[in-house]
């Protein structure tokens, strides 16, 4: 006992090192949402705020649900790959994570108004879809030597120092999902006028755990090498609601707006504060310790967004269709806690953000040829340029009697920094290079 206690006394700055995720970048993670949804939506990067007429443009603007000409279902399938290179101290360490979901399912049920023909209303339309809003997993390591060392005690002998730093090895790994799923009304009025809302719903799970492995020496053959395992299971639901419209001035031009309100989660976690392992070489020891599972429930409130819109359509040839997002990371809110230092970093730490999609397609009889770019800025102020996420996109689509085949493939980019000693401003954070490739197939059947 006395031995666990003394290791436990001088190991308090080694296992107070957040490896998993603070609160704050839950709030930042929860709040974002990728491009996820049918091939065709996908292969214009989902510039589909103005344009209606597909199951996942419905989640951008509600009013797009209106568009739908008769009622269809979809189903999505994607394989997704994320290659993750990490750089710690001038070691390069490449990491590769691929999985497979059903990403999207749904439909819309369109009824026209052939009761009342004096009426300026037409068609109504009520949907359903089914998103995977973020898939969580991935796996990256980093490896290398700060020559920092952090442990430098000896739990048995006070007299050795380990002052020497052999190297630092990091372990992440997450798992989860965001699911969502959209109830959706929408109608048409006077033929030029399309008005939406929607309500959703989510399911959100996130794992993550992390392995920190720290070697020392003390310069005379004796070793220390300390082991640190996090875990962090965060776990919840949420709702929020979406108003658009889009609008048709004349044959050619289409004009979108739509607000999506916050998303209001209930949360609880599981956290392993830390499963430690100590060797001491000079006594060929192995020292353990495990603190327990603790838990904890809290509130997110994240922020909501607005979209404009802009198409323009060459008859039945083409189109070319731009949306821009507008999110203010800084709203971001935890409650049900004292989380008054979180929330002042929230404001201090973050900014408001744009995202620019951009979209087009082109029709030869039954097949259509679709492109599309995006990008999304950082949200937060110390971010560099290449932090902001930056892809394109591409696809293609046949239509057969009674439904459509379509085809994306997306590509996006960005770096970013992990911190795995967040104590010590002598220890730089890994910096990151992030490449993210996608497959998606969908199938469309008329009903």
């Amino acid at each position: 006992m006395k031995q666990l206690f003394l290791a436990a006394m001088l190991c308090i700055a080694f296992i107070s090192n957040a490896q998993t995720l603070g609160y704050n970048d839950i709030g930042v993670l929860f709040s974002s949402e990728n491009i996820n949804g049918t091939a065709r939506y996908n292969a214009m990067s989902g510039a589909f705020g103005a344009l209606g007429g597909d199951l996942s443009s419905i989640e951008t603007n509600p009013a797009g649900a209106a568009v739908f000409l008769k009622s269809e279902f979809a189903i999505t399938f994607n394989i997704e790959d994320i290659e993750t290179t990490s750089n710690y101290y001038g070691t390069n360490e490449f990491s590769e994570n691929s999985n497979a979901n059903i990403s999207q399912s749904g439909g819309v049920f369109v009824f026209n108004n052939n009761y009342n023909r004096n009426s300026n209303w037409g068609k109504i339309a009520i949907g359903f879809n089914f998103t995977l809003a973020n898939d969580f997993e991935n796996f990256w390591i980093a490896n290398g030597n700060s020559n920092y060392p952090t442990w430098i005690d000896d739990p048995n002998d006070e007299n050795i120092l380990y002052l020497n730093s052999d190297g630092q090895y990091f372990e992440n790994l997450t798992d989860g999902s965001n699911n969502k799923y959209t109830f959706t009304f929408a109608s048409e009025y006077n033929d030029n006028l399309y008005l939406g809302a929607s309500i959703s719903t989510y399911d959100i799970e996130h794992y993550q755990q992390t392995l920190l492995e720290e070697n020392n020496n003390d310069g005379n053959g004796n070793n220390l090498d300390a082991s640190l395992i996090q875990e962090l299971l965060t776990f919840g639901d949420g709702f929020s609601f979406n108003l658009g419209l889009i609008s048709k001035p004349n044959d050619n031009v289409r004009i979108g707006l739509a607000y999506k309100s916050p998303v209001w989660y209930r949360l609880s976690e599981d956290y392993l504060d830390y499963d430690l392992e100590v060797y001491v070489s000079n006594t060929d020891e192995l020292i353990t310790d495990y603190s327990g599972i603790n838990k904890f429930d809290y509130n997110l409130k994240t922020p909501s967004k607005f979209t404009g819109s802009f198409a323009y359509t060459f008859e039945k040839q083409g189109l070319i269709s731009v949306d821009y997002i507008y999110k203010n990371y800084s709203d971001i809110k935890l409650s049900k806690s004292n989380f008054s230092a979180e929330n002042s970093s929230f404001k201090s730490d973050l900014e408001s953000t744009g995202e620019l999609r951009i979209g087009t397609e082109w029709r030869f009889d039954n097949i259509s040829l679709r492109g599309g770019y995006h990008i999304e800025k950082s949200p937060y102020k110390n971010a560099l340029d290449s932090d902001s996420i930056e892809g394109y996109s591409l696809g293609a689509g046949y239509k057969f009697r009674g439904g459509k085949l379509d085809f994306s493939y997306q590509n996006s980019s960005n770096t970013g920094a992990y911190n795995f000693y967040p104590q010590y401003n002598q220890v730089n954070a890994a910096e990151l290079n992030i490449d993210n490739s996608k497959i998606t197939a969908t199938l469309v059947l008329n009903i």
